[in-house]
């Protein structure tokens, strides 16, 4: 990590201390931060051995079958939870609760878990349907994954990549409908020749939307993809 980028770390740390203390969002026993110590020690940390592409358990860290077999246009994944409770809750939280304050503590428990020694050249939040993003008034991928770029210096692209059709939720279409309904949901305009490109979303669960997405920053000649998120769903 660069000087600059430690200062950035430090500062954000040295700031949250100098505030008072407040509820812990979980327990409600007064904290520093916006969960508390005790809390912290019960998140499900992705800890195990895990593919190292889409990030599901292997028994010794190897790449799963799955991805032997049909890799995904990303090339690694990097998750700091497993998609249970609390982190499920807090995600939620974040997303339909609007504890947007939420985004910040994320992006940092995944700063602080990153492997720096591998930087990649820009960040892209996975875009949501403008007319989503109107009814929602937010995209939590995009609130998460600015302050990472900010902490580590790296550039986000708000721009570089757009989302085509509005697609139904994921969540209400089985396993085998979700890759099929992200098919060319994604549109990027920006040239990534040679880049190496992380890919920022809240939770990764099939991971049809990440290679969708994925798939179209490749068209665009992208050297090498990462998906970075916060969780990743057990199967």
């Amino acid at each position: 990590m660069s000087i600059f980028n430690k200062k950035n770390l430090n500062n954000s740390l040295i700031l949250r201390h100098l505030l008072p203390d407040q509820p812990c969002v979980l327990c409600g026993d007064m904290s520093r931060d916006i969960w508390c110590d005790a809390c912290d020690a019960a998140m499900p940390y992705l800890n195990a051995p895990h593919c190292p592409v889409c990030a599901l358990p292997t028994p010794q860290g190897e790449i799963c079958g799955h991805c032997l077999k049909n890799p995904p246009a990303f090339s690694r994944t990097l998750a700091v939870f497993g998609y249970r409770f609390p982190a499920d809750h807090l995600i939620q939280l974040m997303k339909y609760r609007e504890q947007l304050a939420l985004s910040r503590a994320f992006a940092e428990k995944f700063v602080h878990r990153l492997d720096r020694s591998s930087l990649p050249g820009c960040l892209i939040a996975m875009p949501l349907h403008p007319s989503k993003l109107q009814s929602r008034g937010f995209n939590q991928a995009q609130l998460i994954a600015a302050p990472i770029a900010n902490l580590l210096d790296i550039p986000l692209l708000s721009l570089a990549c757009r989302r085509l059709r509005d697609t139904p939720s994921q969540t209400s279409l089985a396993w085998k409908a979700r890759s099929k309904n992200m098919r060319g949901a994604f549109a990027c305009e920006m040239d990534f020749s040679g880049k190496h490109v992380a890919l920022v979303d809240d939770v990764l669960t099939t991971g049809a939307s990440m290679n969708a997405l994925a798939e179209a920053v490749q068209q665009r000649g992208a050297g090498a993809i990462s998906a970075w998120v916060i969780a990743r769903t057990a199967a």
